[in-house]
C-alpha cells in the first residue's frame, strides 16, 4: 500500500524526466490522466493491522488532489468486501505540481507557465525540456531573451559589435551573459546553424576574430596543406591563390570533391559570407554549392549579392526531384520574400520548395558522381572561356 508520500516521490522523478514534463505540460492528450497504482491491502496487514490499514484508508479519503479511484475486493476472513483506495488519477499539470509537494518544482512551474504565455510556440520544448538554461537567470532576463531572440536573424548585427546592439536596451553584456541561452534559441529557429559558426559569425557582428573556415587545395600545389583552417576575418583580408574557388555550405561534404585544377574550396560557411565581399574575389571564378532548401537558397542569394558573376551548383529543383527520396522536413523555412540576387528560377525554386512536405535535401546526401560530374562541368566551362 502507497502512501501520498511515496506516490509524491515518484511524481517528483517524472517532473525531472524531460521527456515526460514536455508531454505533459505541453497538454498532448495521451499524457492525461496520470494514473497512479496505490495498492490493495494484504489479508495479512488486514488481520494483524487493522490500525494501520484504517489509518492509510483515512489519509486518501483526506486526498484534495486529483481524483483517488477506489474499489471493492473480497477477503475469506471477512464477512463483507472491503473498498480500498485502487488508484491516483492526477488529470492536469496544476495537480501534478501540487501532489509533488515540492517547494522547488511549484517555483519551476510556475515560471515555466510564464513563459510559456508569453514566449513564441516554437521555444516551448526547448524551455520545458531543458530548464538549465534558464533557472539561475531572473524571469525578466530570460523573457528578453525569448524577445531578443525572436528578432534577430542572420547578419542582423549588420557589422556592430555585439554590444552596440540595440536589440537588448542600453545593457552592453547583455549578449555576452546570454550567450549560450541566445544561441540554444536562435538554433531552434534556425536548425542548429548559430551554434555551428558561433554567434557573432551568425549575426554578423564584428569582433576581430571570425570564424575558423575549412580551406581545401583542390588542385594540389596551391598550398603547403592539403587542408587548412582559416579564420572568415582573415579572408576577407588576405587573397587566396588560385583562379577558382568553390564556397560550400557545409564542410561534411569535403569527401564529395574532385581533384579541380587551380582551385581551391572554403567549406562550412554557413552564414558566415561576409567576408565574400573580399576585393579580390573579384578576379576569381567563384561557384556555390548549399544544401537544396530555402534556407540554402536564402545564402545562395546572399553570397551572390557580394558576388554577383557567382555560379549557383547543384541547386535546382530538376536535381532535388531526382534525389527527393532522400528529402527530409524542413524545420523552420525562410520567410515568403527570397533574396532579390536569386535567378527567376531559383525564386520559384524557393516557392516550390516552400509548399512542400519534406522541402530539403541536404548536400551531403547528393551521389558523390553528380556533386563531381557538376563540378567538372564548372571547370570545363571556365577552361574554354579562358580559351
Amino acid at each position: 500500500m502507497k502512501t501520498p508520500r511515496e506516490l509524491a516521490q515518484k511524481l517528483i522523478r517524472q517532473w525531472d524526466n524531460a521527456a515526460l514534463r514536455e508531454s505533459r505540460l505541453r497538454k498532448e492528450a495521451e499524457a492525461w490522466p496520470v494514473i497512479l497504482s496505490i495498492g490493495k491491502p494484504g489479508a495479512k496487514v488486514l488481520r494483524n493491522d487493522t490500525g494501520k490499514v484504517r489509518d492509510h484508508f483515512q489519509t486518501w479519503r483526506e486526498m484534495s488532489v486529483g481524483e483517488v479511484i477506489w474499489e471493492r475486493a473480497s477477503y475469506q476472513a471477512l464477512p463483507e468486501p472491503v473498498e480500498y483506495p485502487a488508484r491516483w488519477e492526477i488529470g492536469n499539470g496544476d495537480e501534478w505540481v501540487k501532489a509533488c509537494r515540492l517547494a522547488r518544482i511549484i517555483s519551476e512551474y510556475e515560471i515555466i507557465q510564464r513563459l510559456l504565455r508569453e514566449s513564441d510556440p516554437v521555444f516551448h520544448s526547448l524551455l520545458i525540456r531543458r530548464r538549465t538554461l534558464w533557472l539561475d537567470r531572473a524571469a525578466e532576463e530570460v523573457l528578453l531573451c525569448l524577445k531578443v531572440a525572436s528578432g534577430l536573424g542572420p547578419g542582423s548585427a549588420g557589422g556592430l559589435p555585439l554590444r552596440a546592439l540595440p536589440a537588448a536596451g542600453n545593457d552592453s553584456k547583455f549578449f555576452e551573459r546570454n550567450e549560450g541561452f541566445l544561441l540554444a534559441l536562435l538554433d531552434i529557429r534556425y536548425d542548429g546553424e548559430a551554434s555551428r559558426v558561433g554567434l557573432e559569425a551568425f549575426l554578423g557582428a564584428s569582433s576581430g576574430r571570425g570564424h575558423w573556415l575549412l580551406v581545401s587545395d583542390l588542385d594540389g600545389s596551391l598550398l603547403p596543406f592539403e587542408k587548412l583552417r582559416v579564420r572568415s576575418s582573415e579572408l576577407a583580408e588576405v587573397a587566396l591563390p588560385g583562379c577558382r574557388l568553390v564556397v560550400v555550405e557545409n564542410e561534411s561534404c569535403h569527401h564529395q570533391l574532385p581533384p579541380m585544377k587551380d582551385t581551391l574550396a572554403v567549406l562550412g560557411t554557413g552564414f558566415d559570407l561576409g567576408w565574400l565581399a573580399a576585393p579580390w574575389l573579384r578576379e576569381r571564378k567563384v561557384a556555390y554549392w548549399g544544401d537544396l532548401d530555402t534556407w540554402g537558397l536564402e545564402l545562395l542569394g546572399r553570397a551572390r549579392e557580394m558576388v554577383p558573376g557567382l555560379t549557383a551548383l547543384l541547386m535546382n529543383r530538376e536535381l532535388f526531384e531526382a534525389h527527393r527520396d532522400q528529402a527530409v522536413v524542413e524545420p523552420i523555412p525562410v520567410g515568403t520574400s527570397a533574396q532579390t540576387a536569386l535567378t527567376a528560377s531559383e525564386r520559384e525554386f524557393f516557392d516550390w520548395l516552400r509548399d512542400q512536405d519534406r522541402g530539403r535535401l541536404e548536400q551531403e546526401f547528393l551521389p558523390r558522381e553528380v556533386v563531381r560530374a557538376a563540378l567538372a562541368g564548372w571547370l570545363s566551362d571556365g577552361l574554354q572561356e579562358r580559351l
